[in-house]
């Protein structure tokens, strides 16, 4: 069995063979929360692929917003990315340093909602990346500034609102891609929630298992298939994913993308509105 959507990957074979290439713009997604005293934009001046810039999903965001690094509006998407010297046109792969890509897949599906699918992520990472010796860079990129055209699509999205009515429709269905113990409410989280558990009838598929973990890369399409057949998960139905704070769910988004589903939304907000919310339901263990 074989992706319904390669397009949403690149080897490490490809990137390294187009690094030159002019229309190939690379974008460092690497980051940390804050409890972890790591940050992203340090490691990338450390190194980074050649020719890459720093993509912040802290930075790229509503900062009026005191959840973390929710969505920007389309102008400030445009405007921050076209900084980053990516023009209409562009091929852009997006990595990072972290296992299995999750901030890499939040920037993949970022510029899927506003209106751009010239964009894949590198499959493995930095990690499959510096182990198979291809080069690294220390010198600073300061990229042209471009025309970049976002247009916000909402399908790809959802709201507090829209996932309250979905309690009452079960239109969706509510992908939950953190660890079963975060899922179950028996483990705290970085984040400073209310409440633990996870919302009435999401199912628990977490993202790591998409993951193969020698290589950092996404297993292959039949076995990715079989982990959401065997949650219960009916493809051809609607599906929303979430997590703590609309990271690792992109992994989850990018996953059903690679198996023919691109309609696949994010709740953006995720636990860390929902958890924090005074009157959203949670189930807990």
């Amino acid at each position: 069995m074989t992706y319904a959507n390669p397009e949403a990957l690149v080897s490490t074979e490809w990137l390294a063979a187009h690094l030159s290439d002019p229309d190939v713009r690379i974008l460092d997604c690497t980051w940390h929360h804050a409890s972890t005293n790591l940050d992203g934009r340090t490691q990338y001046r450390g190194r980074h692929l050649p020719g890459s810039v720093h993509f912040d999903i802290d930075h790229i965001a509503d900062k009026s917003n005191p959840l973390p690094h929710m969505l920007p509006t389309p102008e400030d998407f445009a405007k921050k990315v076209g900084l980053l010297g990516v023009g209409d046109g562009d091929r852009v792969v997006v990595y990072d340093r972290l296992y299995g890509g999750a901030a890499a897949a939040r920037a993949w599906w970022m510029f899927r909602v506003f209106g751009y699918d010239k964009v894949a992520m590198l499959n493995g990472g930095y990690g499959k990346w510096t182990k198979e010796k291809h080069p690294s860079d220390m010198s600073p990129v300061r990229p042209e500034p471009k025309s970049f055209p976002a247009t916000y699509n909402p399908a790809l999205v959802r709201t507090l609102g829209e996932m309250r009515e979905n309690l009452v429709t079960a239109a969706a269905q509510v992908v939950d891609a953190r660890g079963p113990a975060k899922f179950d409410g028996t483990q705290e989280d970085v984040f400073p929630f209310k409440k633990l558990g996870h919302i009435p009838n999401a199912t628990n598929l977490p993202w790591a298992d998409f993951i193969d973990p020698e290589t950092g890369s996404f297993i292959e399409a039949g076995a990715l298939a079989t982990r959401f057949a065997a949650a219960g998960i009916d493809l051809d139905r609607p599906i929303v994913t979430t997590c703590a704070s609309g990271i690792t769910s992109c992994v989850v988004a990018l996953g059903l993308y690679l198996l023919g589903r691109k309609t696949a939304a994010v709740y953006d907000g995720s636990w860390a509105e929902w958890g924090l919310a005074e009157d959203t339901p949670a189930v807990a263990a």
